[in-house]
């Protein structure tokens, strides 16, 4: 295990180096296995973005100076161990687990991906609670951010050097407005969760090939999922404001009743649309009184 270590920080296995390496005691280290499906026939995008991570938390610990040869960190491709697929019951990739020095596996041991994400740091996390092994992530160097800012800083300023004799766009109250709902409605759909924790973008059945782009819990949610509740919130929204200006517009009569039918029809078709979702990820709604009256807290 530690030649393989050496050349590579991820160990490829199949099935025979599988039941060799990891299912045959005794064994005196522990091994972390991603179990997914890299192949492009099985057209599985968050396998890839789930390889990634891993191998950053893999060379992050292989090039650490607490490197030792009690953890290792190994990866086992549906088409190259299938038959381990099979062996362990798994039917959806990626999967992370934890196959510990002594004893079998846990509940523990197997990596929560939909409520935690597959970054590298919450992996890091992860193999901490299980392994007492501390892992620093070390990413290389990032300049996309950076550049894209002062990309924008320089576009800002460049526009007001252009408008330094007419700058009361600066005072438009529409231009404020619309700045401050779009950052409400990026905040409101979920985005900073996505930042903090790290979610796939959707998941991908690599048996049925059956896309998920909305989570069926309440505690997690894919990429995917954010961007269509913020794109309902968006019409939601454009749907109130048509309401609005349909009431208080000069606009003819005509002109008016158009807008008020296309805001009532926005607000129905689209929060009918929020609510379904609602409703999927919260399986007890809608709510009945009964259930209320028994859930509140008795004296």
């Amino acid at each position: 295990m530690m030649e393989w270590a050496s050349k590579r920080s991820v160990i490829r296995m199949n099935g025979e180096k599988f039941r060799r390496f990891v299912k045959a005691p005794p064994r005196n280290y522990s091994v972390v296995i991603m179990f997914t499906a890299l192949q492009p026939q099985r057209q599985c995008g968050v396998c890839r973005q789930a390889d990634e991570e891993f191998q950053v938390l893999a060379n992050s610990w292989r090039y650490s100076s607490a490197f030792t040869n009690k953890v290792f960190f190994a990866s086992v491709d549906f088409d190259e161990g299938s038959d381990v697929f099979q062996m362990l019951n798994m039917n959806s990739a990626p999967t992370f687990l934890h196959f510990p020095s002594k004893g079998k596996p846990r509940r523990s041991d197997s990596y929560e991906l939909q409520v935690r994400g597959f970054a590298a740091e919450q992996l890091a996390r992860w193999v901490a609670d299980r392994t007492d092994l501390h892992i620093r992530v070390i990413r290389p160097p990032n300049y996309v951010g950076p550049l894209l800012l002062g990309f924008l800083l320089a576009v800002i300023g460049g526009l007001a050097y252009l408008r330094r004799h007419n700058l009361e766009f600066l005072f438009n109250k529409n231009v404020w407005a619309f700045s401050a709902l779009s950052f409400v409605l990026i905040m409101t759909s979920g985005q900073m969760w996505n930042h903090i924790r790290g979610p796939p973008y959707a998941h991908k059945n690599p048996n049925t090939g059956q896309v998920s782009y909305i989570h069926g819990s309440s505690q997690a949610q894919f990429v995917a999922e954010t961007h269509i509740v913020l794109l309902f919130n968006a019409a939601v929204t454009m749907g109130m404001v048509l309401l609005c200006e349909a009431a208080t517009s000069d606009m003819d009569i005509g002109k008016r009743k158009i807008m008020c039918v296309a805001g009532i029809g926005l607000v129905m078709l689209f929060f009918s649309w929020l609510l379904s979702i609602f409703r999927a990820k919260y399986h007890g709604y809608p709510y009945s009184p009964n259930l209320l009256n028994n859930s509140s807290p008795r004296p």
